[in-house]
Formats: structure tokens, C-alpha cells, sequence
């Protein structure tokens, strides 16, 4: 069997129940911010599925500012790496602003985030060195790991008891071979929202000596008293040593960055293997965020509202008998039981009979019987949306229950 065969053999029958060939959506053009709303096939869909916390994306001060950066420097400067000639004083000053707003001496502006958390651990971490890390880790963590030479200790997701015992064996291990110990974990988890115990494994310093490294991809913007992050919520700044963020969530765009001491994010401009080896970040999308970051940091109702629009999606889920597992973030999931067929005919029943689009979940992601639809709250949502989101799950539900989705093909019109 050639490697064609294999990979339609894992995709199964899915296709009877589902279309892998979309179509195309496509957002209608605003002049104000970006509503909820995608066109797919000529239908307008509410969508679940953005990446637009603080509905900046299309906000008049961010469009403004993006194609300001455009017709002053053109889409392709600066035309080399950080390290080489692509370093500007927009970069600069968006890496200070960044450092001062999450706590922390400097900062390194990233042109993705993913690869930039693959290069930071790989930039942390040699051979003797042994990192111990939450088993939820996001992908990007995981494949850092794959390029770690060294020793690996994976704790049970959010078991700080877990997290002790592998910091046993990490030290045991790293006095053998002369190294050091990194801990790795979220600030939220993406999947389920829940927040990364950060104050719990801060905690196990007093007995354990490594350096924490968090993921806040999804707290960055939308957690804390002044949005800076999970850390600055769990009121522990200071004991977080390196903290990466993004910029493809609450600021809706392109990018991340990695904040610590002055001496660790230096050795980072100049070892981050993803970043001396590829272009910097264009001018227009860093002078872009630079306004991005300053409407964040002084638009406080932004954040307000979507915390209003994911607690009052949350509440009533909860009290129409969902189950939202353990989120005490905006991160909205919702568990049910199922098969794989019957996960994607809900999805497309969901998307093409109520206009809801909205990401799925299953196995291997989560068990095996089990569907998960995560919602992502934003603060354009409304309250309409919200009402009209909770009747659709209320009736695609009973139809789970009822068998429908195990029998019936959902037709796409």
C-alpha cells in the first residue's frame, strides 16, 4: 500500500457524510468592524471560527493604519532578516511597548508565531538539558520538542501532583548529565479553555530549580485586569521567566513574540533559528500592530464585551444541559456524544440548514465517542447571535440523541 492508499485509508467513509471540497467563503467588505458573518456559496454564515478576539480585525483605525504602512514602505520591506538588514524602529518600538505591557524587560517581535515557539525551545534547550511539559501542549510545543536532543517528561494536563513527580525525575536526570530544566504549559489551553496553573508550578520553584516557559496565545489580549495575559490574571508575572504571545488572536494578525530579561531575549534575537533564517515581519503588518496594540491596551470596553458575549453564551449553554467541560476562559467548547459520521453531518447540518459555522473536535484530539464543538466568542458578536447559536445547538442536539445524524446524509445545497 503506497502512501496515497494509507492516507485515504485513515480518511474512511467520511466522505459519505461529508464534502472535503467546500467551495470558497469569503467576508463581506465593511466600513466599521468585521461582523461575525462569512459568505459560503452565496449563503451568509454566523461563524464561531475566528481568529478576531477584540474584533480589530477590521476596525477603521487598524484599516487605516495597515494601509498607511503599505503606501509608505510597499509590501516587501524590510527585505532581509532581523539580524541582517531587516530591522526597522517600528520593530523596535513595537518589541518595547510589547515587553512593558506583559511585564517584562524586552521582548522579540516573530514573523509567525508557530515557528517561533517551535525555535524558541530549540533555542532554550542542548542535549543535557531536560524539559518537563503539560501533556494538552499545543502542536507548535510539540514540535519544538521533536527537535529536542535531550530527556522529556510529559504530566497528566493541569496535574500539579503529576507535574512534582516529573520534576523529580527531570532533576535526578539533569544532575547526571550537568543540565538544566525547562517547564512548559499554556496560559490557556485552546481546546478547552481551561487556564494553565501557573501560581501552582511557580510554587514548585521552592523546591525544584528550572526556568517556566508559557503559551498564551489565547490569554494574550483577553485575560487579566489590563488584558496583558494568563500571568497577569493569575497575579504571577515575575515567576513566568519566558512568555510568548501572539499576535494571530486578540490582534488579529500575523506574527507573535517571544518577552523575558534583557540577556535571554537578546540571546534569542541572534539564535531563534526560524527568525536569523527568514524575512523579518513586513512594515505594514508591525506598523499595523503597533495600533492594534495601542487599541487593545486603551479600549478596555473591547474586552468587556467579549467577555459579555462568552459569558452569556456560556451561561445559557450551561443551563440548556451542555456540557462545557472546565473553561474559565472566552474559549467556549461544547462535549458531546457521537461518532466521527455523526460529528461532521451535525457540523454540516449546523452549517448548511441553521448557518452556523463553527470548529470541530474528535478522536485522537479527544476521545474516542465523543464530539466537541469549540466556540470562539469575539466582541463583534451580538446578543442576537448568541440566542440564535444556543436554539440551533439546542436542536441539533435532540437529533444527535434521537439517532438522526448516525442514518441521515445531510444534503448540501
Amino acid at each position: 500500500m503506497d502512501i496515497f492508499e494509507k492516507l485515504t485509508k485513515r480518511m474512511g467513509p467520511i466522505g459519505e457524510h461529508f464534502e472535503w471540497s467546500h467551495g470558497y467563503f469569503s467576508f463581506p467588505k465593511l466600513e466599521g468592524e468585521i461582523a461575525p458573518h462569512m459568505n459560503f456559496r452565496g449563503k451568509e454564515h454566523l461563524v464561531w471560527s475566528l481568529n478576531n478576539y477584540l474584533g480589530l480585525a477590521n476596525h477603521p483605525e487598524v484599516r487605516k493604519a495597515d494601509a498607511q504602512g503599505a503606501e509608505d514602505f510597499g509590501m516587501a520591506y524590510p527585505m532581509g532578516a532581523r539580524m541582517m538588514s531587516g530591522n526597522s524602529k517600528y520593530h523596535e518600538q513595537l518589541e518595547q511597548e510589547l515587553a512593558d505591557f506583559v511585564g517584562k524587560e524586552d521582548a522579540f517581535v516573530l514573523n509567525y508565531g508557530y515557528q517561533g515557539m517551535v525555535s524558541i525551545i530549540d533555542a532554550l534547550v542542548d542535549r543535557k538539558d531536560v524539559v518537563v511539559y503539560d501533556g494538552e501542549s499545543h502542536a507548535c510545543i510539540i514540535d519544538g520538542l521533536r527537535l529536542h536532543m535531550g530527556k522529556r517528561f510529559v504530566y497528566k494536563h493541569n496535574d500539579i501532583e503529576d507535574c512534582r513527580k516529573q520534576l523529580e525525575r527531570a532533576t535526578k536526570l539533569a544532575a547526571a548529565t550537568g543540565g538544566g530544566i525547562l517547564v512548559i504549559t499554556e496560559g490557556v489551553f485552546g481546546m478547552s479553555g481551561a487556564q494553565g496553573k501557573l501560581k501552582e508550578i511557580i510554587d514548585l520553584k521552592k523546591d525544584f530549580n528550572f526556568r517556566l516557559l508559557i503559551d498564551d496565545a489565547h490569554g494574550f489580549g483577553t485575560m487579566g485586569p489590563t488584558g496583558a495575559g494568563t500571568h497577569e490574571a493569575q497575579n504571577c508575572i515575575d515567576g513566568v521567566d519566558v512568555y510568548f504571545g501572539t499576535f494571530a488572536k486578540s490582534m488579529a494578525g500575523i506574527g507573535g513574540f517571544v518577552a523575558s530579561t534583557k540577556d535571554l531575549t537578546n540571546y534569542f534575537r541572534y539564535n531563534l533559528r526560524s527568525q536569523t533564517y527568514a524575512k523579518a515581519l513586513p512594515m505594514p503588518m508591525v506598523i499595523g500592530l503597533l495600533k492594534r496594540l495601542e487599541l487593545l491596551k486603551n479600549n478596555p470596553e473591547l474586552r468587556e464585551k467579549l467577555w459579555k458575549v462568552a459569558t452569556t453564551l456560556q451561561n445559557g449553554l450551561k443551563e440548556r444541559g451542555f456540557d462545557i467541560g472546565v473553561t474559565d476562559t472566552v474559549v467556549t467548547p461544547v462535549f458531546l456524544k457521537g461518532e466521527l459520521l455523526e460529528a461532521t453531518a451535525l457540523t454540516m447540518d449546523l452549517r448548511e440548514n441553521y448557518g452556523i459555522f463553527c470548529s470541530i473536535v474528535v478522536y485522537p484530539v479527544i476521545p474516542k465517542g465523543m464530539i466537541e464543538l469549540r466556540l470562539i466568542p469575539t466582541a463583534v458578536h451580538s446578543m442576537e447571535d448568541v440566542q440564535r447559536t444556543l436554539d440551533a445547538f439546542s436542536e441539533v442536539s435532540e437529533k444527535l440523541k434521537n439517532g438522526h445524524y448516525a442514518s441521515a446524509k445531510i444534503p448540501v445545497t
